[in-house]
């Protein structure tokens, strides 16, 4: 754990994903059993590039620090990895693992974790590819540290994290005392764009592989499919109720 004898300089993890392109094609193989990668364009998860990452670098920026980014992921990834390294990560590490399910990530970013000694880690609140919001959690069980999702604002008071997060009907204000977890939803940073300095950089940084620890998994994939396609929209006369209402009483599907 971090002793925080230095307050002026914070060791933050921050959690990053690959996932398609939002104008990939996506379609599937071998029966339906496998993602079809062919000319896939990957990307860093939005979430953890636009606000995990981001608002760990103006952590740094504020009161000194050291920011590392961590995938579990094979070598395919390292243009990923690259990419945030570009934006202003000082260093990288990747699990040397095909990230299997929500569980077999977390744990293996866990047991990285545990001998590093970091004071903050952040997730984005989800990858858009998988939308579960799983990760942040079940790391933050797995190091016994306190857990807080959808984080919308965080501010660093010496050893205390002060977090906002949207409620319904409102913003809900919490207190935790370092180190924590903490997943990071819109509102937390802006996105920066990384410019030719940091790319240039970014090819020098230090990128650390590890071999993953031994999980045995939870979860397994049966079969993909896509969702239906939809249908025509259907323009009604408004003064045509009855049509109208023979429309929605026989068609329209509540989702």
């Amino acid at each position: 754990m971090p002793s925080f004898e230095n307050l002026g300089f914070m060791k933050i993890l921050v959690c990053i994903s690959k996932a398609p392109d939002t104008t990939s094609k996506i379609a599937f193989v071998d029966n339906n059993t496998r993602f079809d990668e062919n000319g896939v364009q990957y990307i860093v998860n939005p979430y953890d590039e636009w606000y995990s990452l981001v608002r760990a670098l103006e952590i740094k920026e504020t009161i000194g620090g050291n920011v590392t980014i961590i995938t579990v992921g094979t070598a395919t990834d390292e243009a990923v990895i690259r990419k945030a390294l570009a934006i202003g990560a000082d260093d990288a590490v990747r699990i040397d693992a095909d990230p299997t399910d929500a569980y077999y990530t977390a744990v293996q970013i866990a047991e990285y974790a545990k001998t590093n000694g970091f004071d903050l880690v952040l997730t984005g609140k989800e990858t858009i590819n998988y939308n579960g919001s799983q990760v942040g959690g079940m790391i933050a069980e797995a190091l016994d540290l306190p857990f807080i999702s959808l984080a919308s604002k965080l501010d660093v008071n010496g050893t205390t994290l002060t977090l906002e997060k949207e409620i319904v009907g409102g913003l809900q204000v919490v207190e935790v005392a370092l180190p924590a977890v903490v997943s990071c939803a819109k509102g937390m940073a802006e996105q920066r764009i990384p410019n030719m300095r940091g790319i240039m950089a970014a090819r020098t940084k230090p990128l650390q592989v590890v071999a993953p620890v031994a999980v045995d998994l939870l979860t397994s994939y049966e079969g993909y499919s896509m969702p239906a396609a939809k249908s025509a929209c259907k323009m009604i006369d408004p003064s045509n109720m009855d049509e109208l209402v023979a429309l929605l009483h026989n068609e329209a599907k509540v989702i």
